[in-house]
Protein backbone atom coordinates (compact mmCIF):
# COMPACT_ATOMS: atom_id res chain seq x y z
CA UNK A 1 0.00 0.00 0.00
CA UNK A 2 1.42 3.35 -0.72
CA UNK A 3 1.69 5.88 2.02
CA UNK A 4 -0.82 8.64 2.73
CA UNK A 5 1.30 11.59 0.92
CA UNK A 6 1.29 9.35 -2.00
CA UNK A 7 -2.77 8.89 -2.01
CA UNK A 8 -3.02 11.82 -2.25
CA UNK A 9 -0.90 12.65 -4.80
CA UNK A 10 -2.20 10.66 -6.98
CA UNK A 11 -5.74 12.16 -6.60
CA UNK A 12 -4.18 15.35 -7.24
CA UNK A 13 -2.77 13.78 -10.19
CA UNK A 14 -5.47 12.40 -11.98
CA UNK A 15 -7.77 15.80 -11.11
CA UNK A 16 -4.95 17.43 -13.17
CA UNK A 17 -5.11 15.05 -16.22
CA UNK A 18 -8.84 15.14 -16.05
CA UNK A 19 -9.33 18.93 -16.35
CA UNK A 20 -6.01 20.42 -17.88
CA UNK A 21 -4.11 20.01 -20.74
CA UNK A 22 -1.20 17.54 -21.39
CA UNK A 23 1.36 20.83 -21.04
CA UNK A 24 0.06 21.17 -17.54
CA UNK A 25 0.62 17.37 -16.47
CA UNK A 26 4.00 16.01 -14.18
CA UNK A 27 4.86 15.48 -10.61
CA UNK A 28 2.63 17.23 -7.91
CA UNK A 29 3.02 19.62 -4.88
CA UNK A 30 1.07 18.16 -2.02
CA UNK A 31 2.29 18.31 1.44
CA UNK A 32 0.89 18.02 4.88
CA UNK A 33 -1.00 20.99 6.13
CA UNK A 34 1.09 22.51 8.50
CA UNK A 35 -1.78 23.99 10.35
CA UNK A 36 -4.65 22.19 11.73
CA UNK A 37 -7.62 24.79 10.39
CA UNK A 38 -6.08 24.07 7.01
CA UNK A 39 -7.44 20.44 6.70
CA UNK A 40 -4.63 17.39 6.33
CA UNK A 41 -2.87 17.73 2.76
CA UNK A 42 -2.64 21.18 0.46
CA UNK A 43 -1.94 20.82 -2.87
CA UNK A 44 -0.02 23.78 -4.18
CA UNK A 45 0.23 22.71 -8.10
CA UNK A 46 -1.60 25.99 -9.41
CA UNK A 47 1.06 28.53 -8.13
CA UNK A 48 3.26 26.69 -10.32
CA UNK A 49 0.82 26.20 -13.28
CA UNK A 50 -0.42 29.77 -13.48
CA UNK A 51 2.16 30.80 -15.65
CA UNK A 52 2.40 27.90 -17.67
CA UNK A 53 -1.40 28.19 -18.94
CA UNK A 54 -1.92 31.74 -18.48
CA UNK A 55 -4.65 31.70 -15.70
CA UNK A 56 -4.95 32.96 -12.31
CA UNK A 57 -3.54 29.72 -9.93
CA UNK A 58 -6.65 30.54 -8.05
CA UNK A 59 -9.10 29.43 -11.27
CA UNK A 60 -7.10 26.54 -11.90
CA UNK A 61 -7.12 25.45 -8.31
CA UNK A 62 -11.17 25.59 -8.66
CA UNK A 63 -10.73 22.91 -11.51
CA UNK A 64 -8.46 20.90 -9.92
CA UNK A 65 -10.49 20.48 -6.41
CA UNK A 66 -13.62 20.36 -8.28
CA UNK A 67 -12.14 16.51 -9.67
CA UNK A 68 -11.26 15.62 -7.10
CA UNK A 69 -12.80 12.51 -5.32
CA UNK A 70 -15.44 12.85 -2.87
CA UNK A 71 -15.89 9.17 -1.50
CA UNK A 72 -12.61 9.44 0.67
CA UNK A 73 -12.80 13.46 1.01
CA UNK A 74 -14.52 15.27 3.62
CA UNK A 75 -13.85 18.69 2.61
CA UNK A 76 -12.13 20.39 0.02
CA UNK A 77 -11.21 24.03 -0.04
CA UNK A 78 -9.66 26.65 -1.96
CA UNK A 79 -7.86 29.33 -0.22
CA UNK A 80 -5.88 31.98 -0.29
CA UNK A 81 -3.90 32.32 -4.21
CA UNK A 82 -4.69 29.28 -5.02
CA UNK A 83 -4.04 26.62 -2.45
CA UNK A 84 -5.84 23.73 -2.32
CA UNK A 85 -7.15 22.47 1.19
CA UNK A 86 -7.81 18.60 1.42
CA UNK A 87 -9.16 16.81 4.75
CA UNK A 88 -9.90 13.02 4.74
CA UNK A 89 -13.19 11.26 5.72
CA UNK A 90 -12.72 9.39 9.38
CA UNK A 91 -14.10 6.43 7.63
CA UNK A 92 -11.14 6.40 5.48
CA UNK A 93 -8.40 6.91 8.21
CA UNK A 94 -10.31 4.31 9.95
CA UNK A 95 -9.42 2.17 6.97
CA UNK A 96 -5.81 2.75 7.08
CA UNK A 97 -5.53 2.36 10.62
CA UNK A 98 -7.26 -0.90 10.50
CA UNK A 99 -5.01 -1.98 7.93
CA UNK A 100 -1.74 -1.13 9.73
CA UNK A 101 -3.50 -2.90 12.84
CA UNK A 102 -3.64 -6.07 10.90
CA UNK A 103 -0.35 -6.02 9.26
CA UNK A 104 3.05 -7.40 10.83
CA UNK A 105 4.77 -4.56 9.10
CA UNK A 106 2.35 -1.56 9.95
CA UNK A 107 0.64 -1.57 6.15
CA UNK A 108 4.32 -0.46 5.07
CA UNK A 109 5.13 -2.54 1.53
CA UNK A 110 8.42 -4.34 1.28
CA UNK A 111 11.00 -1.90 -1.40
CA UNK A 112 9.46 -3.99 -4.66
CA UNK A 113 12.90 -3.27 -6.28
CA UNK A 114 15.20 -4.05 -3.33
CA UNK A 115 18.86 -2.00 -3.48
CA UNK A 116 22.52 -2.60 -2.41
CA UNK A 117 22.79 -0.01 0.06
CA UNK A 118 26.15 0.32 1.59
CA UNK A 119 26.25 2.04 5.18
CA UNK A 120 29.42 3.05 6.52
CA UNK A 121 29.84 4.02 10.26
CA UNK A 122 31.02 4.12 13.53
CA UNK A 123 34.74 3.81 12.23
CA UNK A 124 37.00 4.13 15.22
CA UNK A 125 40.99 3.43 15.17
CA UNK A 126 42.63 0.84 16.51
CA UNK A 127 44.55 1.39 18.97
CA UNK A 128 42.40 3.98 20.44
CA UNK A 129 39.87 4.30 23.07
CA UNK A 130 36.55 4.82 21.14
CA UNK A 131 34.95 8.46 22.58
CA UNK A 132 31.98 10.63 22.60
CA UNK A 133 32.82 11.16 19.27
CA UNK A 134 32.34 8.20 17.43
CA UNK A 135 28.80 8.30 19.43
CA UNK A 136 26.77 10.26 16.89
CA UNK A 137 28.29 8.21 13.91
CA UNK A 138 27.39 5.17 15.40
CA UNK A 139 24.04 6.23 16.62
CA UNK A 140 23.25 7.46 13.41
CA UNK A 141 24.55 5.05 11.18
CA UNK A 142 22.68 2.29 12.87
CA UNK A 143 19.53 4.69 12.72
CA UNK A 144 19.51 4.50 8.91
CA UNK A 145 20.41 0.90 8.51
CA UNK A 146 17.81 -0.21 10.68
CA UNK A 147 15.91 2.12 8.15
CA UNK A 148 16.71 0.41 4.76
CA UNK A 149 16.30 -2.80 6.27
CA UNK A 150 13.11 -2.35 7.58
CA UNK A 151 12.50 -1.06 4.16
CA UNK A 152 13.43 -4.40 2.36
CA UNK A 153 16.87 -2.78 1.51
CA UNK A 154 19.74 -5.33 0.96
CA UNK A 155 22.03 -3.33 3.79
CA UNK A 156 25.82 -3.76 4.04
CA UNK A 157 27.20 -2.35 7.43
CA UNK A 158 30.24 -1.54 7.12
CA UNK A 159 32.81 -0.23 9.55
CA UNK A 160 35.97 1.32 8.36
CA UNK A 161 38.38 1.16 10.75
CA UNK A 162 41.51 3.17 10.93
CA UNK A 163 43.99 -0.47 10.82
CA UNK A 164 47.17 0.80 8.89
CA UNK A 165 49.40 3.33 8.36
CA UNK A 166 52.65 4.23 9.88
CA UNK A 167 51.13 4.51 13.24
CA UNK A 168 51.41 0.76 13.39
CA UNK A 169 55.24 0.78 12.51
CA UNK A 170 55.76 2.86 15.55
CA UNK A 171 53.46 0.59 18.11
CA UNK A 172 54.83 -2.68 16.45
CA UNK A 173 58.69 -1.72 17.11
CA UNK A 174 58.03 -0.55 20.10
CA UNK A 175 56.07 -3.92 21.64
CA UNK A 176 58.86 -5.76 19.99
CA UNK A 177 61.55 -4.05 21.44
CA UNK A 178 59.81 -3.50 25.55
CA UNK A 179 56.93 -5.82 25.73
CA UNK A 180 57.61 -9.08 23.61
CA UNK A 181 55.62 -10.47 26.20
CA UNK A 182 52.39 -9.61 24.56
CA UNK A 183 53.30 -11.13 21.22
CA UNK A 184 54.79 -14.28 23.01
CA UNK A 185 51.37 -14.50 25.08
CA UNK A 186 52.95 -14.43 28.14
CA UNK A 187 51.49 -11.02 29.54
CA UNK A 188 47.93 -10.00 28.74
CA UNK A 189 46.93 -6.68 26.90
CA UNK A 190 44.15 -4.62 26.89
CA UNK A 191 43.05 -1.75 24.88
CA UNK A 192 44.33 1.12 27.95
CA UNK A 193 48.08 -0.29 28.01
CA UNK A 194 48.08 -0.20 24.06
CA UNK A 195 47.18 3.46 24.23
CA UNK A 196 50.17 3.77 26.73
CA UNK A 197 52.23 2.22 24.67
CA UNK A 198 51.23 4.28 21.39
CA UNK A 199 51.98 7.32 22.90
CA UNK A 200 55.34 5.84 24.44
CA UNK A 201 56.08 4.83 20.56
CA UNK A 202 54.89 8.34 19.37
CA UNK A 203 57.81 10.28 21.60
CA UNK A 204 60.34 7.75 20.47
CA UNK A 205 59.32 8.18 16.96
CA UNK A 206 59.70 11.75 17.70
CA UNK A 207 63.14 12.25 19.63
CA UNK A 208 65.08 8.72 18.41
CA UNK A 209 66.12 8.75 14.79
CA UNK A 210 67.40 4.90 15.17
CA UNK A 211 63.68 3.81 16.18
CA UNK A 212 62.02 6.37 13.73
CA UNK A 213 63.95 4.13 11.13
CA UNK A 214 62.72 0.53 12.98
CA UNK A 215 59.48 1.79 12.65
CA UNK A 216 59.74 3.12 9.09
CA UNK A 217 60.98 -0.76 8.51
CA UNK A 218 58.33 -2.49 10.19
CA UNK A 219 55.80 -0.28 7.88
CA UNK A 220 57.43 -1.89 5.01
CA UNK A 221 57.83 -5.70 6.67
CA UNK A 222 53.58 -5.46 7.68
CA UNK A 223 52.82 -3.90 4.24
CA UNK A 224 54.99 -6.68 2.59
CA UNK A 225 53.52 -9.20 4.53
CA UNK A 226 56.21 -10.59 6.92
CA UNK A 227 55.02 -13.00 9.32
CA UNK A 228 55.97 -11.31 12.98
CA UNK A 229 54.72 -7.54 11.89
CA UNK A 230 51.71 -9.56 10.63
CA UNK A 231 51.55 -11.37 14.09
CA UNK A 232 51.68 -8.46 15.89
CA UNK A 233 49.42 -6.27 13.69
CA UNK A 234 46.78 -8.91 14.48
CA UNK A 235 47.26 -8.89 18.40
CA UNK A 236 46.61 -4.76 18.28
CA UNK A 237 43.70 -5.60 16.20
CA UNK A 238 41.96 -7.99 18.39
CA UNK A 239 42.59 -6.19 21.65
CA UNK A 240 40.92 -2.83 20.21
CA UNK A 241 38.30 -5.35 18.96
CA UNK A 242 37.18 -6.32 22.05
CA UNK A 243 37.24 -3.28 23.45
CA UNK A 244 34.72 -1.77 20.82
CA UNK A 245 32.65 -4.31 20.96
CA UNK A 246 31.85 -3.99 24.37
CA UNK A 247 30.25 -0.92 23.36
CA UNK A 248 28.35 -2.28 20.07
CA UNK A 249 26.73 -4.55 22.34
CA UNK A 250 25.81 -1.99 24.70
CA UNK A 251 24.07 -0.22 21.99
CA UNK A 252 22.56 -3.01 20.31
CA UNK A 253 24.59 -2.35 17.09
CA UNK A 254 26.08 -5.14 14.45
CA UNK A 255 28.77 -4.00 11.82
CA UNK A 256 30.73 -6.19 9.56
CA UNK A 257 34.54 -5.00 9.77
CA UNK A 258 36.14 -3.90 6.87
CA UNK A 259 39.09 -1.49 7.41
CA UNK A 260 41.77 0.25 6.04
CA UNK A 261 43.96 -2.89 5.31
CA UNK A 262 41.19 -4.40 3.91
CA UNK A 263 41.93 -2.26 0.74
CA UNK A 264 45.83 -2.34 0.95
CA UNK A 265 45.74 -4.24 -2.19
CA UNK A 266 43.87 -2.20 -4.57
CA UNK A 267 45.99 1.20 -4.06
CA UNK A 268 48.68 0.87 -6.31
CA UNK A 269 45.32 0.00 -9.01
CA UNK A 270 44.12 3.40 -7.73
CA UNK A 271 46.56 5.52 -8.68
CA UNK A 272 47.64 3.57 -11.82
CA UNK A 273 43.65 4.56 -13.01
CA UNK A 274 43.74 7.88 -12.34
CA UNK A 275 47.42 7.83 -14.53
CA UNK A 276 45.59 5.94 -17.06
CA UNK A 277 42.89 8.51 -17.35
CA UNK A 278 45.75 11.42 -17.80
CA UNK A 279 44.20 13.36 -14.37
CA UNK A 280 47.31 12.83 -12.44
CA UNK A 281 49.69 15.95 -12.10
CA UNK A 282 53.01 16.16 -9.94
CA UNK A 283 53.65 18.66 -6.93
CA UNK A 284 56.54 18.13 -5.20
CA UNK A 285 56.83 14.77 -5.96
CA UNK A 286 53.65 13.96 -5.04
CA UNK A 287 50.96 12.35 -7.36
CA UNK A 288 47.96 14.85 -7.12
CA UNK A 289 44.23 15.72 -8.71
CA UNK A 290 43.02 19.10 -9.15
CA UNK A 291 39.82 19.74 -9.75
CA UNK A 292 37.84 22.75 -10.66
CA UNK A 293 36.00 24.25 -7.51
CA UNK A 294 38.34 23.07 -4.38
CA UNK A 295 40.71 26.17 -3.03
CA UNK A 296 42.64 26.46 -0.12
CA UNK A 297 41.85 29.15 2.28
CA UNK A 298 44.40 31.42 0.15
CA UNK A 299 42.29 30.81 -2.80
CA UNK A 300 44.73 28.39 -4.17
CA UNK A 301 43.47 25.56 -6.23
CA UNK A 302 44.04 22.44 -3.28
CA UNK A 303 44.92 19.40 -4.68
CA UNK A 304 43.81 15.56 -3.57
CA UNK A 305 46.78 13.87 -2.60
CA UNK A 306 46.75 10.05 -3.45
CA UNK A 307 50.04 8.96 -3.55
CA UNK A 308 53.20 11.04 -1.51
CA UNK A 309 56.60 11.35 -3.20
CA UNK A 310 58.21 8.55 -0.55
CA UNK A 311 55.27 6.04 -2.24
CA UNK A 312 52.99 5.84 0.51
CA UNK A 313 49.37 5.89 0.30
CA UNK A 314 46.55 8.27 2.22
CA UNK A 315 43.54 7.83 3.21
CA UNK A 316 41.83 9.65 0.18
CA UNK A 317 43.75 6.62 -1.65
CA UNK A 318 41.74 4.04 0.63
CA UNK A 319 38.77 6.00 0.57
CA UNK A 320 38.70 6.13 -3.33
CA UNK A 321 39.45 1.85 -3.55
CA UNK A 322 36.91 1.89 -0.68
CA UNK A 323 34.35 3.57 -3.44
CA UNK A 324 35.55 1.65 -6.71
CA UNK A 325 34.95 -1.40 -4.56
CA UNK A 326 31.71 -0.95 -3.20
CA UNK A 327 30.43 -0.12 -6.92
CA UNK A 328 32.38 -2.19 -9.05
CA UNK A 329 32.26 -5.79 -6.34
CA UNK A 330 29.30 -5.02 -4.05
CA UNK A 331 27.43 -3.67 -6.71
CA UNK A 332 25.89 -0.95 -4.62
CA UNK A 333 23.13 1.32 -5.73
CA UNK A 334 23.78 4.00 -2.52
CA UNK A 335 26.64 4.53 -0.40
CA UNK A 336 26.01 6.58 2.63
CA UNK A 337 29.41 7.82 4.42
CA UNK A 338 28.59 8.59 7.86
CA UNK A 339 31.36 10.89 9.16
CA UNK A 340 31.56 14.11 10.69
CA UNK A 341 31.39 17.38 9.15
CA UNK A 342 34.90 18.16 9.49
CA UNK A 343 35.57 15.72 6.51
CA UNK A 344 32.81 17.51 4.39
CA UNK A 345 35.58 18.97 1.91
CA UNK A 346 37.75 15.82 2.12
CA UNK A 347 34.49 13.91 0.45
CA UNK A 348 33.39 15.77 -2.03
CA UNK A 349 36.71 15.81 -3.67
CA UNK A 350 37.01 12.33 -2.91
CA UNK A 351 33.89 12.23 -4.66
CA UNK A 352 34.41 14.19 -7.34
CA UNK A 353 37.18 12.46 -8.04
CA UNK A 354 36.14 8.75 -7.97
CA UNK A 355 33.41 10.18 -10.59
CA UNK A 356 36.02 11.67 -13.06
CA UNK A 357 37.81 8.18 -13.21
CA UNK A 358 34.71 6.44 -14.02
CA UNK A 359 34.46 4.81 -11.07
CA UNK A 360 30.72 5.87 -10.48
CA UNK A 361 28.09 7.12 -12.81
CA UNK A 362 25.69 9.60 -10.14
CA UNK A 363 22.77 9.04 -12.46
CA UNK A 364 23.07 5.05 -11.42
CA UNK A 365 24.74 5.82 -7.83
CA UNK A 366 23.97 7.93 -5.49
CA UNK A 367 27.54 8.34 -3.02
CA UNK A 368 26.23 10.47 0.12
CA UNK A 369 28.19 11.84 2.84
CA UNK A 370 26.48 11.99 6.11
CA UNK A 371 28.11 14.61 7.70
CA UNK A 372 26.68 15.82 11.66
CA UNK A 373 28.14 18.03 13.85
CA UNK A 374 29.40 18.56 17.56
CA UNK A 375 28.58 16.72 20.65
CA UNK A 376 28.89 19.96 23.58
CA UNK A 377 29.59 20.13 27.01
CA UNK A 378 27.41 22.18 29.76
CA UNK A 379 30.10 24.82 28.73
CA UNK A 380 29.22 24.67 25.26
CA UNK A 381 32.34 23.31 24.52
CA UNK A 382 33.80 20.19 22.95
CA UNK A 383 32.47 17.30 25.28
CA UNK A 384 35.41 16.69 27.31
CA UNK A 385 36.09 15.17 31.27
CA UNK A 386 36.50 17.33 34.29
CA UNK A 387 40.00 16.38 33.97
CA UNK A 388 39.83 18.02 29.91
CA UNK A 389 40.56 14.62 28.03
CA UNK A 390 38.02 13.12 25.93
CA UNK A 391 35.67 11.37 27.38
CA UNK A 392 35.25 7.73 26.44
CA UNK A 393 32.52 6.59 24.96
CA UNK A 394 32.01 3.49 27.20
CA UNK A 395 31.99 5.52 30.67
CA UNK A 396 29.44 8.18 29.09
CA UNK A 397 26.85 5.00 28.26
CA UNK A 398 27.71 3.48 31.66
CA UNK A 399 27.34 6.51 33.39
CA UNK A 400 23.91 6.90 31.65
CA UNK A 401 22.68 3.29 33.14
CA UNK A 402 23.80 4.35 36.50
CA UNK A 403 21.91 7.76 36.52
CA UNK A 404 18.78 5.87 35.02
CA UNK A 405 19.19 3.34 38.02
CA UNK A 406 19.07 6.13 40.09
CA UNK A 407 16.00 7.81 38.62
CA UNK A 408 14.15 4.48 38.46
CA UNK A 409 15.08 3.68 42.60
CA UNK A 410 14.20 7.84 43.24
CA UNK A 411 10.65 7.11 41.57
CA UNK A 412 9.81 3.61 43.22
CA UNK A 413 12.30 3.07 45.81
CA UNK A 414 10.77 -0.44 46.05
CA UNK A 415 11.35 -1.51 42.85
CA UNK A 416 12.81 -5.21 42.49
CA UNK A 417 16.13 -5.69 41.95
CA UNK A 418 15.53 -7.69 38.95
CA UNK A 419 13.11 -5.18 37.09
CA UNK A 420 15.71 -2.49 37.82
CA UNK A 421 18.57 -4.15 36.12
CA UNK A 422 16.95 -4.20 33.12
CA UNK A 423 15.23 -0.99 32.86
CA UNK A 424 18.29 1.06 33.93
CA UNK A 425 20.11 -0.23 30.47
CA UNK A 426 16.81 0.48 28.48
CA UNK A 427 16.22 4.04 30.03
CA UNK A 428 19.94 5.03 30.08
CA UNK A 429 21.09 3.95 26.18
CA UNK A 430 17.55 4.36 25.06
CA UNK A 431 17.99 7.88 26.31
CA UNK A 432 21.68 8.52 24.71
CA UNK A 433 20.70 7.19 21.47
CA UNK A 434 17.18 9.39 21.49
CA UNK A 435 18.80 12.72 22.43
CA UNK A 436 21.32 12.24 19.72
CA UNK A 437 18.95 11.37 16.86
CA UNK A 438 16.31 13.88 17.85
CA UNK A 439 18.57 16.77 16.95
CA UNK A 440 19.22 17.78 13.47
CA UNK A 441 22.51 15.53 12.95
CA UNK A 442 24.31 18.80 10.73
CA UNK A 443 24.00 20.47 14.05
CA UNK A 444 25.92 20.62 17.61
CA UNK A 445 23.81 19.82 20.45
CA UNK A 446 24.63 19.66 24.15
CA UNK A 447 25.20 16.47 26.08
CA UNK A 448 23.35 16.65 29.85
CA UNK A 449 21.74 13.47 31.41
CA UNK A 450 19.84 15.76 33.71
CA UNK A 451 17.68 16.74 30.20
CA UNK A 452 17.87 13.26 28.26
CA UNK A 453 16.36 11.73 31.69
CA UNK A 454 13.46 13.91 31.54
CA UNK A 455 9.80 12.68 31.57
CA UNK A 456 9.03 15.76 29.83
CA UNK A 457 9.51 16.82 26.51
CA UNK A 458 10.73 15.00 23.50
CA UNK A 459 13.06 12.40 24.92
CA UNK A 460 13.39 8.44 25.33
CA UNK A 461 11.50 8.55 29.18
CA UNK A 462 8.53 10.13 27.36
CA UNK A 463 8.09 7.98 24.50
CA UNK A 464 8.56 4.94 27.00
CA UNK A 465 6.25 6.57 29.12
CA UNK A 466 3.55 6.44 26.53
CA UNK A 467 4.30 2.70 25.48
CA UNK A 468 3.97 1.46 28.92
CA UNK A 469 0.98 2.93 28.91
CA UNK A 470 0.05 1.43 25.87
CA UNK A 471 1.29 -2.04 26.86
CA UNK A 472 -0.99 -1.95 30.37
CA UNK A 473 -4.33 -1.26 28.34
CA UNK A 474 -3.71 -4.11 25.75
CA UNK A 475 -2.83 -6.42 29.23
CA UNK A 476 -6.01 -5.32 30.43
CA UNK A 477 -8.06 -5.76 27.07
CA UNK A 478 -9.86 -9.33 27.45
CA UNK A 479 -9.55 -10.57 23.61
CA UNK A 480 -8.36 -9.16 20.42
CA UNK A 481 -10.46 -6.20 19.04
CA UNK A 482 -13.04 -7.25 16.25
CA UNK A 483 -15.52 -5.27 14.28
CA UNK A 484 -14.61 -2.51 12.05
CA UNK A 485 -12.74 0.92 13.36
CA UNK A 486 -14.91 3.94 14.30
CA UNK A 487 -13.31 7.40 14.65
CA UNK A 488 -15.88 9.61 16.24
CA UNK A 489 -14.02 12.37 18.53
CA UNK A 490 -11.38 13.95 17.65
CA UNK A 491 -8.65 12.97 19.64
CA UNK A 492 -9.24 9.86 17.56
CA UNK A 493 -9.41 11.21 14.27
CA UNK A 494 -6.32 12.76 15.16
CA UNK A 495 -4.28 9.95 16.63
CA UNK A 496 -5.45 8.02 13.30
CA UNK A 497 -4.31 10.61 10.70
CA UNK A 498 -0.84 10.88 12.68
CA UNK A 499 -0.53 7.22 12.64
CA UNK A 500 -1.66 6.69 8.66
CA UNK A 501 1.39 9.16 8.07
CA UNK A 502 3.89 6.79 9.67
CA UNK A 503 4.97 5.19 5.87
CA UNK A 504 5.73 8.87 4.49
CA UNK A 505 8.03 9.90 7.16
CA UNK A 506 9.77 6.73 6.77
CA UNK A 507 9.79 7.57 2.96
CA UNK A 508 10.91 11.39 3.87
CA UNK A 509 13.70 9.74 6.33
CA UNK A 510 15.01 7.56 3.43
CA UNK A 511 15.51 10.66 1.09
CA UNK A 512 17.34 12.91 3.24
CA UNK A 513 18.82 11.01 5.38
CA UNK A 514 17.60 13.07 8.61
CA UNK A 515 16.17 10.38 11.83
CA UNK A 516 14.86 13.88 13.69
CA UNK A 517 12.03 13.62 11.78
CA UNK A 518 11.10 10.28 12.83
CA UNK A 519 12.16 11.37 16.07
CA UNK A 520 9.69 14.14 16.15
CA UNK A 521 7.19 11.92 14.41
CA UNK A 522 6.95 9.41 17.66
CA UNK A 523 7.31 12.36 20.23
CA UNK A 524 4.31 13.89 18.43
CA UNK A 525 2.68 10.39 18.16
CA UNK A 526 3.25 9.98 22.02
CA UNK A 527 1.54 13.33 22.20
CA UNK A 528 -1.60 12.32 20.16
CA UNK A 529 -1.77 9.17 21.95
CA UNK A 530 -1.79 10.93 25.81
CA UNK A 531 -4.94 13.14 24.49
CA UNK A 532 -6.45 10.26 22.78
CA UNK A 533 -6.23 8.51 26.76
CA UNK A 534 -7.12 11.47 28.52
CA UNK A 535 -10.61 12.40 26.23
CA UNK A 536 -11.56 8.88 25.14
CA UNK A 537 -12.19 5.68 27.68
CA UNK A 538 -10.38 3.12 25.77
CA UNK A 539 -11.26 0.09 27.92
CA UNK A 540 -14.55 -1.36 29.83
CA UNK A 541 -16.71 2.06 27.62
CA UNK A 542 -20.24 1.41 26.77
CA UNK A 543 -21.37 0.65 23.33
CA UNK A 544 -20.41 4.10 20.69
CA UNK A 545 -24.45 4.48 20.30
CA UNK A 546 -24.47 6.08 23.33
CA UNK A 547 -23.15 9.60 23.83
CA UNK A 548 -19.66 9.77 23.58
CA UNK A 549 -18.46 12.51 24.85
CA UNK A 550 -20.76 10.76 27.65
CA UNK A 551 -17.90 8.71 28.15
CA UNK A 552 -14.86 10.76 28.98
CA UNK A 553 -13.58 10.28 32.20
CA UNK A 554 -13.51 13.68 34.27
CA UNK A 555 -9.83 14.28 33.97
CA UNK A 556 -7.42 17.44 34.26
CA UNK A 557 -6.10 18.03 31.12
CA UNK A 558 -2.52 18.80 31.30
CA UNK A 559 -0.83 20.60 28.45
CA UNK A 560 0.10 18.74 25.79
CA UNK A 561 3.74 17.19 25.84
CA UNK A 562 3.59 17.13 29.97
CA UNK A 563 3.44 13.87 31.77
CA UNK A 564 0.40 12.37 32.28
CA UNK A 565 -1.23 10.84 35.39
CA UNK A 566 0.01 7.06 36.24
CA UNK A 567 2.44 5.22 37.82
CA UNK A 568 5.34 6.36 39.14
CA UNK A 569 7.87 5.38 36.29
CA UNK A 570 8.38 3.37 33.01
Amino acid sequence: MESLLATVSHWCRQAIEKVLPPEAWGPVEVAQATQAQWGHYQCNSAMRLAKLLSQSPRKIAEQIAAALPRDEIEKIEVAGAGFINITLKASYLAQRADRMVNSPRLDVPVAIAPEKIVVEFSSPNVAKEMHVGHLRSTVIGDALARLFEFLGHDVLRLNHIGDWGTSFGMLIAHIKQLRPGLLEGTEMGDLPLLMVLYKEARERFEADSAFADEARRQVVALQGGEAEAGRAWTLICDISRRAYQEIYDLLDVKLIERGESFYNRSLAQVVADFEAKGLIQISEGAKCVYMEGFRNRDGEPMPLMIQKSDGGYLYATTDLAALRQRVQEERAKRIIVVVDAGQSTHFQMVFEAARRVGYYDPSQVRVEHVPFGLVLGADGKKFKTRSGETERLVDLLQTAIDQARALCLEREPGIPQGDLEIMAPVLGLGAVRYADLSCHRTTDYQFSYERMLRFEGNTAPFLLYAYVRIASIKRKATGPATGQLLLEDPAEISLALHLCRFHETLEEVAADLLPHRLCEYLYHLAQKFNLFYRDCQVIGAPPRSQSPRALRPNRPRPPPGTRPPGPSHP
